[in-house]
């Protein structure tokens, strides 16, 4: 596709369009994430189990959420489609259901309508994905995504903070509906300001790269080495990271006694800035140092993940939440830089005609393998040792995935050693 425009009405429409995104991807984990600061209220209101607890934070959503992400990537790879009507649909839908949540009166309710934001979400990040590789030059790519990829860390912390300040005001009922609803304002903003750059390049008589089936889709993503490592790191790393952000914010309330509220506010907001400033160091590491030597797209995540191990076990093992959360500060910022530079290594590894689809693979996986299985598993976990360590099975639970990270900080080291063959070779 056509790279960044040079006039600078360009710049600012690339511009524009990037912080459009943005704003919806926060939409996108808000709603997403919100449903963790008020698992432990939702569990006392409903009597649900640890194990209810992790399909509603994790499978309920990540199922029909990666399964669905795979035909929409297909139809937004399509010359003809519209990718920004495309994301103002999901937003809409996804929205709506989340303010639905708060209408639940059973465990078996608010399943059904997480399924349905996993639904309205799946249509959002492959598109949001080949948008964007399609208006940034290769050589600032990590950098743009790495922006895009910010709504992760940003939406996730007001999530936290506004779902704990509104359950303990309001209750969880008031605070899904509040959160959802502004969603459908947002999406009319992307029908009105957000423009196709494929009619653009149809109206300079450009001719956009053809459209390529899901057999030969499958046969580039998976005929390419580099690509299998960075799907085994990435899962292992969303695995780790949303089941320990999940079961973080229960452990500050089982272990320190704190309300909803503060955690949301506290652990919210170091949380969401360590992550904010890893996600946006990564992508600049990347971008910087994989100019000259494209290993070093991924060198940052594979040390990051490697020392996230003791670090993050040291914080959980600390006696006062205050000293918790300062220590726990640094391996967060650690384990977020590897969001910019996989999203990119993703698209330059790709052809530009199966992009959306590659992101969606990637999204497949990490959400299946890491929402889906990871706040679940960890709950299964907790339940599991609950007859041993009592209230305390949720560190123990903690410790053991935060020795996990060296494993994908193994596979991102390996794929490192590839991407001077493979990266960028589509173009």
């Amino acid at each position: 596709m056509a790279s960044a425009p040079a006039t600078e009405a360009g710049r600012r429409g690339v511009t524009a369009t990037l912080w459009i995104l943005l704003i919806v991807y926060i939409f996108n984990f808000i709603d997403r994430q919100i449903v963790n600061i008020l698992a432990e209220p939702i569990a006392k209101d409903l009597g649900l189990s640890d194990t209810q607890i992790g399909l509603l934070t994790g499978i309920a959503f990540a199922l029909f959420y990666t399964v669905l992400g795979l035909p929409i990537a297909r139809y937004a790879d399509r010359p003809t489609t519209n990718r920004p009507r495309l994301i103002a649909l999901a937003l809409t839908i996804w929205s709506g259901m989340t303010a639905l949540c708060g209408l639940a009166s059973s465990f078996l309710h608010l399943l059904l309508a997480r399924v349905g934001v996993g639904v309205g979400e799946a249509g959002c990040t492959p598109a949001a994905h080949s948008l964007i590789s399609d208006i940034v030059p290769k050589e600032r790519r990590a950098s743009a995504l790495g922006f895009y990829a910010l709504g992760i860390p940003i939406g996730s912390v007001l999530g936290m903070i506004i779902g704990g300040l509104l359950v303990d005001a309001l209750g969880w009922r008031h605070a899904f509906m509040i959160v959802g609803l502004p969603g459908v304002l947002m999406a009319l903003v992307v029908l009105v300001f957000l423009k196709e750059p494929r009619h653009h390049m149809h109206s300079r008589g450009t001719v956009p790269p053809p459209s390529i089936d899901s057999r030969q889709a499958f046969k580039a993503i998976f005929g390419s080495r580099a690509m299998v490592l960075l799907l085994t790191a990435a899962s292992f790393a969303a695995f780790l990271s949303y089941g320990k952000a999940t079961w973080a914010t229960i452990y500050f309330q089982r272990t320190y006694g704190l309300s909803p509220g503060q955690v949301g506010l506290y652990f919210g907001f170091v949380n969401g800035a360590a992550g904010i400033l890893g996600t946006w160091a990564g992508g600049k590491i990347a971008d910087h140092f994989g100019a000259t030597n494209r290993r070093h797209v991924l060198t940052a995540p594979a040390v990051g993940m490697a020392l996230v191990a003791p670090l993050a076990i040291l914080g959980y093992a600390m006696a006062d939440w205050r000293v918790a959360l300062a220590v726990l500060f640094v391996p967060t910022f650690l384990g977020s830089l590897y969001y910019g530079p996989t999203y990119s290594s993703v698209q330059g590894l790709i052809t530009p005609s199966a992009r959306a689809m590659a992101a969606a693979v990637l999204l497949f996986f990490q959400n299946l393998i890491g929402l889906g299985l990871g706040p679940l598993l960890f709950g299964m976990l907790s339940d599991a040792i609950k007859p041993t360590f009592g209230a305390d099975s949720v560190r123990w639970v903690l410790y053991l995935g935060s020795l996990m990270s060296l494993i994908p900080a193994f596979f991102f080291w390996r794929c490192s050693l590839r991407l001077n063959e493979e990266l960028d070779r589509e173009g």
